[in-house]
């Protein structure tokens, strides 16, 4: 069974990860896929609070639709 024999990586991930930490890089941008993570997490996170903001400013000004007059 290959779990049985798996090799332990968590100590070198373990010095991987306080490596990059102890060089002042955030934790969360330190694996290398995380620009993949990311890149759609903070356009959602800003389309989401943009588009907040727009139909907040949309609503003080009396309109209730995303586009158009009324």
């Amino acid at each position: 069974m290959s779990l049985v024999n798996a090799r332990n990586k968590v100590p070198e991930h373990q010095r991987f990860y306080q490596a990059a930490y102890n060089n002042h890089q955030r934790l969360w941008k330190i694996n290398p896929r995380s620009k993949y993570y990311m890149v759609p997490y903070l356009a959602l996170l800003w389309g989401g609070f943009a588009g907040s903001v727009y139909m907040g400013a949309r609503k003080v000004s009396g309109h209730n639709t995303w586009f158009g007059q009324n």
